[in-house]
């Protein structure tokens, strides 16, 4: 057993005094090495760090020759270095010569040194490099001494990562941590979007990393661990909280981590050794991270955002940091997040916002929906990316390929600047046509209309040229607010709106809340299904005060002019017929007060639960028009959660199953002349809405910055030939994927622009 000299706290200690000492980069990392080798009673300490490269750079010693120092290297994986930076353990060995890994470096002089100990260092789980200790005698280094190492290495990733230490690297290099990094997600948005990241939910930043009082920082923990526990309990015994939801067992996985005796156990030895309460957090954490990221188990790899989660949760506790992230951002800011909510989003300051990355989420989550109706380029399940980033760190997203890039090179950001340009060439293109009649070659007029639920983004009208407002989802109005918005304020918004539209339709669609659009203010009952559950018209009819005040706010913003609503998630007729005279009750106390009717008053059905594939003769006579909702329609048809990402990806919204299910709308419409609109996301996606177009539907709403590529599509197209193209692909029973690949094959043949 090595012992230690007045172990890891006097070390500690002395590396507080070396930090503040007025030292150029090099002269301190020298001294730290000498006083680990003086501490760990070494003959030799040395500290490689990772280059973006792979390889790991000698970048001080106390012991080996001098002149080694930056020039002596390891490949990952390579010798003993290699091997624990690969690995991310410590390594402990009485003659480490004879070890299989050992690659011997004749610059270095250490082929007389036996003993070793080497541990990782490591920042947010990943590896920034090495320490070791190595001595002439075959001595054997404990668990005490491999923790007074990791506990070194603690102190010095901060010092490395956070300091202008990596301008020791050769240039044209980069420590590996900083290293330019690609994620493959899913697209959002389409657009390119270049800026600087903003951490949706900073990480705690930990600045006191030495304990002055042992005893004192634990009783803090303990503190803190109580209060955290408390809070966890708190919210599983909230009223709200469904019995089976994902966020009730995220809560539960948490309360049984935060009552781990092996994790806590793990923390307080950490502060044992001399850290601080929130660095012996920190400590633990990367430890884990580190350990969980090399499995292949993908349970064990999905628990580790949970742990990360938590230890932010402690770590906010801990500094009493438990305040509402920082809203104002810098210009040209990029939201990085592991998920978010709409009304989160709407928060941040959108004439700065340029883009929005998440870990999770799908492409149709209501978060997406706004990102898209914002104009804010977007990609999810860009997996890992909130702990490989910092705030401020260089970022590009390429919306149309699913892509971003963290920290990109000189050449990469160079790409994508020619790729904005080009861009920025095609929306001058597309701007050019917003005059011109959205008609085929062969004379098919489509109808381009806008999907919308922001003020905000209804200027937009005027530069895409789109006919009006599809539909305009009233529900974001309460997602975003803090309490129940009141009669007035709902008038005032909506009578904003019209006078935006002008003499543009503009259909707005009644309070769909409920499921995965949740109000903080409204309370609601645990169910077992909320997607399938309270939520939409049901909840309307069930609540008439909440559906009469909008219906109410509605009537007053029209002041006599036309006015077109939509009632959502209608399952029976009767649900419709309903709602229809909850509005004529409405008309009538509006004449009562003596204000004006609207002029012309339109109401329709949206289509989006398949039971009423099977009304559609019985709800056409009663709606003056009809919407379908794709995003839920889908859902429901294929038993997939759109937020899912292993699930809902696995389906094609235009095979077979759900064209002929839409197609059942289109036809029923036409029977009975009535116009029926796509308001799904499917109307933006140029083969989906060829698909669409394919089987008579000529009313498309859509993301504004979709109107442009769909109508290039559109005047370029001969659509009869791909109706009956279509219409013998359905009625021939082929397999799901006829009718894409049949699509993609007449664009590419066609040479059709599908942006």
């Amino acid at each position: 057993m090595v012992t230690t000299i007045g172990g890891p706290r006097v070390l500690l200690r002395q590396l507080r005094e070396v930090m503040a000492e007025p030292l150029a980069s090099q002269a301190r990392l020298d001294k730290i090495v000498d006083l680990i080798a003086e501490n760990m009673r070494a003959d030799v300490c040395s500290f490689y760090v990772l280059r973006d490269d792979g390889a790991l750079e000698l970048f001080a010693t106390h012991g080996l020759k001098a002149e080694s120092v930056h020039l002596t290297t390891l490949r990952l994986g390579e010798g003993l270095v290699g091997l624990i930076a690969a690995e991310a353990e410590p390594l402990s060995l009485d003659d480490a010569p004879s070890h299989p890994a050992f690659a011997y470096r004749p610059e270095t002089g250490e082929e007389k040194y036996n003993s070793f100990l080497g541990v990782p260092v490591l920042r947010a789980g990943q590896t920034l490099g090495v320490l070791v200790v190595q001595n002439a005698d075959h001595r054997h280094y404990g668990e005490d001494e491999a923790e007074a190492m990791l506990t070194t290495a603690t102190i010095l990733a901060e010092m490395v990562a956070t300091s202008d230490f990596v301008n020791l690297i050769r240039p044209g290099s980069e420590i590996d941590l900083r290293r330019s990094r690609m994620f493959n997600g899913v697209s959002f948005t389409d657009g390119i979007a270049l800026g600087k990241v903003v951490l949706h939910d900073p990480r705690v930043v930990v600045t006191n990393f030495i304990a002055e009082d042992t005893d004192a920082e634990k009783l803090r923990l303990d503190a803190a661990l109580e209060t955290m526990r408390v809070s966890i309990d708190a919210m599983l015994d909230h009223g709200d909280m469904q019995p089976s939801s994902d966020h009730r067992e995220i809560l539960e996985t948490y309360r049984m981590f935060a009552n781990d005796r092996g994790w806590v156990n793990r923390l307080t030895e950490a502060i044992g050794n001399g850290l601080s309460a929130e660095a012996a957090v920190e400590r633990v954490q990367n430890d884990t991270r580190a350990r969980m990221l090399r499995q292949t188990d993908p349970y064990i790899r999905d628990r580790l955002h949970d742990l990360d989660d938590l230890a932010n949760r402690l770590l906010r506790v801990l500094t009493n940091s438990n305040q509402p992230a920082q809203r104002d951002l810098p210009d040209n800011a990029i939201l990085v997040a592991r998920n978010m909510g709409p009304a989160e989003l709407l928060e941040y300051d959108r004439t700065k916002l340029r883009g929005v990355v998440l870990e999770e989420g799908g492409a149709t989550a209501h978060v997406a929906i706004v990102a898209r109706s914002l104009g804010v380029v977007a990609v999810g399940q860009a997996q890992s990316i909130v702990s490989m980033c910092e705030s401020g760190d260089d970022i590009i997203i390429d919306g149309s390929a699913g892509q971003v890039h963290l920290r990109p090179t000189r050449e990469v950001e160079q790409t994508y600047i020619d790729k904005v340009r080009i861009s920025a060439r095609r929306r001058a293109h597309y701007a050019a046509l917003k005059n011109r009649p959205s008609v085929t070659r062969d004379g098919v007029e489509i109808t381009l209309l806008h999907n919308s639920g922001l003020v905000a983004d209804l200027p937009m009208l005027d530069d895409t040229g789109a006919t009006g407002v599809g539909l305009f989802r009233t529900e974001l109005q309460f997602m975003i607010a803090s309490r129940l918005p009141r009669l007035k304020e709902q008038a005032e918004l909506y009578a904003e709106a019209l006078a935006i539209a002008g003499d543009r339709p503009i259909v707005f669609r009644l309070l769909d809340i409920g499921g995965d659009k949740v109000l903080p203010y409204l309370r609601s009952t645990a169910e077992e299904n909320p997607a399938m559950g309270y939520r939409s018209i049901r909840l309307g009819l069930d609540r008439p005060g909440l559906l009469r005040t909008q219906i109410r706010a509605l009537l007053q913003a029209a002041n006599g002019r036309p006015l077109r609503i939509l009632v959502p998630m209608v399952t029976e007729t009767f649900e419709f017929r309903q709602t229809k005279q909850v509005i004529v009750k409405e008309i009538e106390r509006l004449k009562r007060a003596g204000h004006k009717a609207p002029e012309k008053l339109e109401i329709g059905a949206m289509i989006e639960v398949p039971s009423l594939l099977f009304e559609l003769d019985q709800i056409m006579p009663e709606a003056d028009f009809v919407s379908i909702g794709s995003n839920d329609l889908v859902q429901f048809l294929t038993a997939a959660d759109r937020a899912n990402p292993r699930v809902s990806k696995a389906y094609d919204p235009i095979a077979l199953p759900r064209l002929r299910a839409i197609r059942l709308v289109v036809d029923a419409a036409a029977r009975h002349g009535k116009p029926v609109t796509m308001c799904g996301e499917l109307a933006g996606k140029p083969i989906e809405a060829l698909a669409l177009m394919a089987i008579g539907m000529t009313r498309l709403s859509m993301g504004p910055a979709s109107i442009g590529p769909i109508k290039e599509m559109i005047l370029n197209l001969e659509l009869k030939p791909v109706q009956a193209a279509v219409a013998e692909a359905l009625g021939a029973g082929a397999n799901g994927h006829t009718i894409r690949t049949l699509l993609t094959e007449w664009v590419e043949r066609q040479n059709l622009p599908i942006g």
